[in-house]
């Protein structure tokens, strides 16, 4: 089976995640995809989740469940932190041998993909979908194309950074979230003001 991973912290899960997930679910040759909602990272800044892992977990629960073969995966909720990717991927590989993994990734990301962990392991190993993103140029070396692949999806310049904000400021932001999302953050109140 082939199986693409795409991962974030989905803080919270907006519009152009769903766009994306679901133009690589339906215009690749994956089985199935994989949101895998990324554990709280101790580099980000004091405030920056406000929610717990769960709360993420759940928005996106109810997003991937409108999607065909789109599914949830908390996989890295039970890796060390910080969580590199190469360490995520060989533990699903491991964990699912017959499988082949395909790791789904921005423009933003491939661009300073030389930095990751052990980038040419993954490279060597593993498949990679690229995603555009506004004014990044992506380039695949030719050693590299049958591995790599950039896919013509729709660019959504949204930002989960900008979100948190205008919900912290009492904005409407139901444009930008899908509506069992916005819903969810209502009723539980997420995102809102921290008392000082």
């Amino acid at each position: 089976m082939k199986i693409g991973i795409f991962g974030g912290s989905f803080n919270p899960i907006h519009i152009g995640h769903a766009i994306i997930a679901n133009y690589i679910i339906s215009n690749s040759d994956l089985d199935k995809l994989l949101m895998m909602v990324a554990p709280r990272n101790p580099m980000k800044p004091d405030g920056f989740y406000q929610v717990s892992d769960g709360d993420r977990l759940r928005m996106v629960e109810l997003v991937a469940r409108r999607l065909q073969n789109v599914h949830t995966s908390a996989f890295e909720f039970e890796m060390p932190t910080p969580s590199y990717t190469i360490n995520t991927l060989n533990a699903i590989q491991a964990r699912f041998p017959d499988d082949e993994f395909y790791l789904v990734i921005g423009a933003d990301n491939w661009a300073i993909f030389d930095r990751w962990k052990e980038a040419d392991k993954i490279l060597s190993n593993y498949h990679v979908i690229i995603y555009p993103r506004s004014g990044y140029e992506v380039v695949i070396p030719e050693e590299l194309a049958e591995r790599v692949q950039l896919v013509n999806a729709p660019i959504v310049e949204l930002s989960s950074t900008e979100i948190r904000e205008g919900l912290k400021q009492g904005q409407n932001m139901s444009f930008y979230l899908p509506v069992e999302v916005y819903d969810y953050i209502t009723r539980n109140e997420l995102y809102l003001p921290q008392p000082e």
